[in-house]
């Protein structure tokens, strides 16, 4: 696992009162419990935990360019902008 997907599970992890090992790659925030307001607050802390700005719309999380619809998704797009940044 790359380190990028540990902290990215890491957080995700937090936001659900769960250890990292609870968490898989094939869940959604739903399935960990995570609400909006857990997924907002999960944004604001992998933005802060990699120095990246995530194209996220809290108030229409269906239209961002940021694909929250599973764990592995989330730690894909986590890793191409951090890629991105260091291009």
């Amino acid at each position: 696992m790359s380190d990028v997907a540990d902290k990215v599970i890491g957080i995700i992890a937090e936001q659900a009162v769960l250890d990292k090992g609870d968490v898989s790659m094939d869940q959604t925030l739903d399935d960990l419990g995570i609400d909006s307001l857990g997924l907002v607050e999960s944004i604001f802390a992998i933005e802060e935990a990699f120095d990246i700005q995530i194209p996220f719309n809290a108030n229409d999380p269906a239209a961002s360019e940021f694909d929250i619809s599973s764990v592995a998704a989330i730690v894909k797009a986590v890793e191409g902008l951090v890629a991105e940044q260091h291009a």
